[in-house]
């Protein structure tokens, strides 16, 4: 049988499924694919074999029902480009798939817990099929080659402008949302219309949602507090617009300035993002709570008696503004980097000075950094417990209403899930108005034309204001760290401040014993554990989030605004909510993930996916489409076209992700608080239950380690990922507002 070369794709995802069905195992193994101690096991193990050995050997037949529509794949494969193909393939794959999943979902439930529909399938079927265990890597690339197969035929139907990569990127996009975004996200909202005997009642919804404590009005009446939804609206419209003000200002001054403040702003301006949460919130206590030094030296100026004043909307504000503005740093600052500088030079030879230029040409084409960094602002802030746990005081949020109904002794699921129906809504309306706000506007910057220019250097009144607030904010930010730190080289906070390194020999002590290297410390299980969990999904998170920027940006395909929510629903979702979930869902078969690293990786990946979107997504609004256009007239594939092209120019965008992606995987708890086991301990779980136990020290010391080696970790991806080189003048050229007419004398 011989295959057209444009049929090449089709052939490698249905040789690899086959493959999957043939050598691996079908079902999950309780300590990974690794513990096979040789072939043999993936014969005659009951539930370590492969597919194939399943039905020859121990009575599972049905399982070759997946794999015989990838017989279907090598014949559509001989066939030329058609609609005919096209149908077969889209046809096979969908109903592979579907078979497959049915056999997971409807096959065996745990512990012979059927209902229905299994009961009969048992019956049907052999009595051993009741119990199997969750889909293994056999089950998985199975899946995943039925899945490309159904995608390639609809492009050969005309779907995604007939590029295969196009289709196997959206469906595959897609189907991973779908997966582990969701799939437990819906699962859990779902309990919101279940009643207390578990039937479903849309009232019941209703009823937890329409109370006063969440939609009062109170405080406009009198000195009561208003309903925690306005609350949380309130702060999160605060939290956005304030975290996007100062990030874009730090990142005007990093960019378009030629202050010394540069390298500091280098230094501390990110520092939050890699700091532990704990750390933050000790800082800021340390500093305005009652026994803070500003209380102090407030009652010892002025007579004044130390009071809460720090506790409430004001100190979960602050704490907020500290944690997300490097978020907006670095969404903006790239959008800052790509600016063309010959628009800009453009509108000063036309006579405009620099504050007219900047408001007529700069500022505009900043829109899509401004509104992505509003958009994830507002979203970090409704979907943080963290801080309003530690510095809220009596100001009650959702995400705190949906921790304590979690976690505490009411423990209402049902309560939970439907004040996380009101943060997705949140969430929903300001995705709109973003979409609503930018529209359909052209924001390209970055052409195939030639481009030397230099970027222009702010007005002098805005450059004084940025300055103004710039350098307080990074002392305040010095001075939080100092508070923070001292904990760990001191025995006792508070008690006795003598200087100590024991802390950190606790934590991280080495020794010697027959002549190798002891790991001693009691932090080094879970901070190997940490970063290699968070190395794992760094890159992935970043690929797979530019990538969806890119389909959002250059195809156009139905649903595309329900697949860009999706990819941001992760974000809306608290991270206790998104813990939980992925605890209902991948608990039993046949996802069955839970007590594995596997589950850590997937809720980091997801958890921080919006943030390489949105990064992604304002920079591909830069890009003009010609230079994609360009090399698919050379006879550039897609895929080539977006590795030697595109992903050069997106460097700040891809820098950005995975720094992001990574440290939020080093000092995220909440989102995987429940998740962790004795084998999968974290530094963050580590440090809170340091915490837990009154042992500041360590955990202090711990936070102090994690922050170098963050440090390192994110001038190493800067490193490896590299300035993007757009062919720019040095900015010791002059410039044209630089250059001065001279008269030419002529002899006539």
């Amino acid at each position: 049988m011989s295959f057209d070369i444009n049929n090449r794709s089709i052939v490698v995802w249905a040789a690899l499924g086959l493959v999957a069905f043939a050598l691996l195992p079908w079902y999950a193994l309780p300590d990974g694919l690794f513990s096979l101690r040789g072939p043999a096991e993936l014969l005659g193990g009951h539930n370590s074999s492969t597919a194939l050995a399943q039905v020859l050997l121990h009575r599972r037949p049905w399982l070759v029902l997946g794999a015989l529509p990838l017989l279907a794949a090598f014949a559509a494969a001989a066939m030329l480009p058609s609609r005919a193909q096209g149908w077969l393939l889209a046809l096979s794959g969908a109903l592979g798939v579907a078979v497959v999943l049915a056999q997971g979902f409807l096959i065996g439930l745990p512990n012979g817990d059927a209902n229905a529909a299994a009961g009969v399938l048992s019956q049907l079927l052999d009595p051993a099929a009741v119990g199997q265990p969750g889909f293994g890597w056999g089950a998985v690339l199975l899946l995943a080659a039925l899945l490309m197969q159904a995608a390639f035929g609809m492009a050969r139907l005309g779907a995604f402008r007939g590029d295969l990569f196009v289709a196997a990127a959206v469906v595959g996009s897609a189907g991973l949302l779908l997966v582990f975004v969701a799939f437990p996200v819906l699962r859990t909202l779902a309990g919101a219309f279940l009643d207390e005997a578990g039937q479903a009642s849309v009232m019941a919804g209703l009823q937890r949602v329409a109370n006063e404590r969440i939609w009062g009005l109170g405080c406009l009446r009198s000195d009561t507090s208003c309903g925690v939804a306005w609350n949380t609206l309130f702060l999160a419209t605060l939290t956005g617009v304030s975290t996007t003000v100062l990030g874009t200002l730090l990142a005007l001054i990093e960019d378009r300035s030629d202050s010394r403040v540069r390298r500091a702003l280098g230094l501390l301006a990110p520092l939050p993002i890699i700091t532990p949460p704990f750390v933050v919130g000790l800082g800021l206590v340390l500093l305005f709570g009652r026994a803070g030094l500003v209380n102090q030296f407030l009652e010892w100026a002025f007579g004044i008696e130390p009071g809460r004043w720090f506790y409430g909307w004001f100190g979960v504000w602050l704490a907020q503004l500290f944690a997300f503005t490097p978020i907006a740093f670095l969404i903006v600052r790239g959008v800052v980097q790509g600016i063309s500088p010959s628009l800009e030079e453009a509108s000063q030879t036309l006579r405009a000075n620099t504050s007219r230029t900047f408001r007529h040409v700069t500022f505009p084409l900043m829109l899509p950094g401004l509104a992505n960094a509003f958009l994830v602002g507002f979203i970090e802030s409704i979907a943080d417990f963290g801080n309003p746990i530690v510095a809220g005081g009596q100001f009650s949020v959702l995400s705190t209403e949906i921790f304590f109904a979690i976690v505490g002794a009411q423990f209402d699921q049902g309560r939970a899930a439907a004040l996380a129906w009101i943060l997705t809504l949140f969430a929903l309306g300001v995705f709109a108005l973003q979409r609503g706000v930018l529209g359909r506007k052209n924001f390209t910057t970055v052409s195939g034309k030639g481009d030397a220019g230099i970027s222009m250097r702010l007005p002098a009144g805005l450059r004084r204001v940025a300055l103004a607030i710039a350098i307080p904010w990074l002392l305040f930010t010095l001075v939080v760290y100092v508070f923070a730190f001292s904990g760990g080289f001191v025995q006792t906070w508070g008690r006795n401040y003598t200087p100590t390194l024991d802390h950190f020999r606790t934590a991280f002590a080495i020794t010697a014993e027959g002549g190798a290297l002891q790991w001693a410390g009691i932090a080094w299980d879970s901070l190997f554990t940490t970063v290699k969990l968070a190395a794992a999904a760094a890159p992935l998170t970043a690929g797979l989030g530019l990538l969806i920027a890119w389909l959002l940006a250059r195809v156009q395909f139905r649903g595309q605004g329900l697949f860009e929510f999706s990819a941001l629903m992760a974000f809306a979702i608290p991270g206790t909510v998104l813990g939980v979930s992925y605890i209902l869902a991948f608990n039993v078969p046949p996802l069955e993930m839970t007590g594995t690293g596997l589950i850590i990786v997937m809720c980091f990946m997801f958890r921080n996916l919006p943030v390489g979107v949105r990064a992604g997504s304002a920079a591909f609004r830069q890009l003009d489409k010609s230079l994609d256009e360009a090399a698919l007239m050379l006879r550039a594939s897609t895929a080539r076209t977006l590795w030697t092209v595109v992903l050069p120019l997106l460097k700040p965008a891809v820098a950005a992700s995975l720094i992001y992606s990574f440290v939020r995987s080093m000092t995220t708890v909440s989102a995987v608080i429940f998740l962790v086991t004795a084998e999968t301990d974290l530094a963050t779980t580590f440090i809170i239950g340091r915490v837990g136990q009154g042992d500041y020290g360590v955990a202090l010391a711990y936070s102090t380690a994690l922050i170098v080696l963050m440090a390192l970790a994110t001038a190493a991806i800067q490193w490896l990922v590299g300035d993007r080189k757009l062919g720019r003048r040095d900015a010791a050229a002059p410039r044209p507002q630089d250059t001065v007419a001279r008269p030419v004398a002529t002899t006539l």
